[in-house]
């Protein structure tokens, strides 16, 4: 595929990698709305529908960075196709699951090929468009990626209100097949062009150390923050981390060179997408259970208040390029994190008597803020790295966002139940039985289970209910909100406004390099002129 053809069909080759993008980002909420289903139907225990759900992020999370560090070597366009047909066989395998275990094990190979598709969508957009153009596609990719994770309750919500929840699986396939046939038409080959040696002691110091992490995130909620498996998990990831980078500082050929974290481009921008993340899934969170048990949403009228977040979102992160190209990296991305702080202390405004025009317009101004930090911060981290290391380096801006949604979900998920079960136990402790008052405790689900089958009588406590899940929610928000702010100092403090000269000029020569190489063989290895 010559150069020439790459460049014209550019607008192409981003619409099949952000529909290859669109199955991972819809499947991380998709599956949620079935959960009540695979009770019914599976018998699933509620530890097993924990496991149905983040058994895919578990092992997604592990292998991002060996998935994109084989992507480098052995090439892009095969990682992601590869990746594409193991998502859809875990589909459908998932589709005409029997069992709840079996259905965690087939969730898990979903993971697998997820971990293999994410991180080249965006290192091939990195290889195809001109540094000129980067920051909008990217733009484009971030809006893409924003809209799956708000549509994925919308449309799981219909699947199984008119089919089942087989249909949350089986929708996955066709848009993977349309993928991969398309992807074999259109997506140019991209490679490291040094072929690395594989790192395999650097691979599994670095699945063990992010599995264990995320393990422990996960269960952290549940278990406690004190309870010695959780401590240990913490422990255990710090130790393999840690020998993770010592080794990779070590190697000759590392699979992540940990060096890269010296460039304060990088390391804001990393830490940005980490915490806006946290806030982000910290408040999905928090928001999908306001919209149900507090103001008597079913699950698709969920999706449909929650798609103001994702057109805004769809709008704001392409048009974000353009306002960088004019005021700097620094000053977006800055005052997108502090629209994101706003927008969440406005959070404590809300009662449990809302109506839904103000959580409207705070869930805009959240997506405003959102957009404005996801692309640029995204641009500056590919921008800051080598071309032929797009790929493990795409993979790191993805490990990011999933250690920084699983830290979200489980700090925001442990202030929630400890601030909400405070508050029943205090109101209700010694004047109703043991039994209600620990299913109320549990959460506001069974606390509103309990007034139904009280029938009147019951009203005074699920209004109780729903008034302590607002409160607890507000303490979430309140930590969400932090964590924004802390993210806006960071790269008001750090963040370089423009990339950096010698980065720009690395990946020129690197570029003309390549280019050389590519026309004494006579075939193409990237696409367009870089500036």
């Amino acid at each position: 595929m010559s150069e020439e053809l790459v460049y014209r069909r550019r607008w192409w080759i981003l619409g099949v990698l952000c529909l290859s993008l669109m199955v991972i980002t819809l499947d991380n909420t998709i599956l949620n709305v079935a959960l009540p289903t695979l009770v019914r139907d599976l018998g699933a225990t509620d530890s097993q529908l924990q496991w149905i759900v983040d058994s895919y992020t578990l092992v997604f999370a592990g292998l991002l960075l060996t998935a994109g560090s084989l992507g480098d070597r052995f090439g892009r366009k095969g990682a992601l196709q590869i990746g594409m047909v193991v998502f859809a066989v875990g589909s459908a395998l998932s589709a005409f699951a029997t069992d709840p275990n079996h259905l965690i094990v087939t969730r898990s190979l979903m993971g697998i090929g997820g971990a293999f598709i994410m991180p080249a969508t965006l290192s091939i957009l990195t290889n195809v468009f001109p540094a000129e153009e980067r920051g909008r596609a990217i733009g484009v990719w971030a809006g893409v990626s924003g809209l799956g994770i708000a549509l994925g309750p919308l449309l799981g919500g219909y699947l199984v209100e008119h089919f089942s929840w087989h249909a949350v699986f089986t929708v996955n396939i066709p848009i993977a097949v349309v993928a991969i046939v398309s992807g074999a038409i259109l997506l140019p080959r991209s490679k490291d062009p040094s072929a690395p040696r594989l790192d395999p002691l650097g691979a599994v110091l670095s699945i063990a150390g992010l599995v264990t992490l995320v393990f422990g995130l996960i269960e952290a909620p549940g278990r406690g923050w004190t309870d010695g498996v959780i401590l240990g998990c913490f422990a255990a990831a710090a130790v393999l981390l840690t020998m993770f980078a010592v080794h990779e500082l070590h190697s000759a050929e590392p699979m992540f060179d940990v060096t890269f974290f010296k460039n304060p481009r990088f390391t804001a921008a990393s830490t940005a997408i980490t915490l806006v993340f946290f806030a982000l899934f910290g408040f999905s969170f928090l928001q999908t259970q306001y919209f149900q048990f507090v103001l008597g949403y079913s699950p698709a009228e969920t999706g449909v208040r929650l798609l103001p977040l994702a057109l805004t979102l769809m709008v704001v992160a392409p048009l974000s390029s353009r306002v960088v190209e004019k005021v700097g990296t620094k000053m977006v991305v800055g005052i997108g994190l502090t629209l994101v702080t706003i927008s969440l202390l406005l959070q404590l405004q809300l009662t449990a008597e809302s109506s839904y025009l103000p959580v409207m317009w705070r869930m805009m101004l959240l997506a405003m803020g959102m957009g404005m930090t996801m692309a640029p911060a995204t641009e500056s981290i590919m921008g800051s790295l080598p071309l032929a290391k797009a790929g493990v380096g795409s993979a790191m801006n993805d490990t990011t966002r999933q250690v920084g949604g699983a830290l979200g979900v489980a700090i925001i998920g442990s202030v929630l139940s400890s601030v909400y079960g405070s508050k029943i136990v205090e109101a209700l402790s010694g004047k109703v039985p043991d039994q209600a008052l620990d299913a109320a405790r549990s959460g506001v689900g069974g606390a509103l289970a309990v007034a139904e089958r009280a029938g009147d009588a019951g009203n005074g406590l699920a209004q109780l209910a729903r008034n302590a899940f607002v409160d607890a929610m507000h303490g979430g928000a309140i930590v969400a909100a932090v964590a924004a702010a802390l993210g806006a100092i960071v790269v008001f403090v750090f963040l370089p406004a423009h990339a950096r000269r010698e980065d720009e000029e690395a990946q020129e020569r690197e570029f003309a390099a390549e280019m050389a190489d590519a026309a004494a063989h006579g075939e193409s290895v990237r696409s367009a002129p870089q500036p």
